[in-house]
């Protein structure tokens, strides 16, 4: 996918760099690019009055796939645009972005799968349609 303006996507989360976040040279640690997909991921798919999960069902990783493009520096704060490329029986295809002072410095693919008691579990006519207001443009 072409990287996107955060403008152009329809969900935007905002996670604030912590000192703790940062490497010895200053830099926040590689891995934490991976909390701050993690924080916009939840945002959206567990708050609100979405109905996107099942009842006693859960929503876990099954691939990602991260891309580093420049270097986040404390203080501060990213921006995470996300938004979903497809929707699956049981499974979301979700594309992000991390921007720092709107510069994007990370990509990523996520795909997560609805599951219960170990199994995947499809997801409903409602969540589906719910999550299609979130599809992002197919671009070639």
């Amino acid at each position: 996918m072409n990287h996107l303006l955060l403008k152009d996507f329809p969900l935007i989360a905002t996670d604030k760099i912590r000192y703790s976040d940062t490497d010895r040279q200053g830099h926040v640690n590689n891995a934490v690019f991976a909390t701050f997909l993690e924080t916009a991921r939840v945002e959206f798919l567990l708050t609100g009055d979405h109905n996107i999960l099942e009842n006693d069902a859960s929503f876990v990783i099954a691939g990602l796939h991260l891309n580093f493009i420049a270097e986040i520096t404390w203080p501060g704060s990213v921006s995470i645009g996300t938004g979903i490329l497809k929707i699956g029986n049981s499974s979301i295809t979700l594309y992000q972005q991390i921007y720092q002072e709107e510069i994007c410095v990370a990509t990523a693919e996520t795909v997560i799968v609805q599951v219960k008691n170990g199994q995947g579990l499809p997801l409903s006519s409602q969540a589906k349609n719910t999550l299609n207001q979130w599809m992002l443009p197919k671009t070639d």
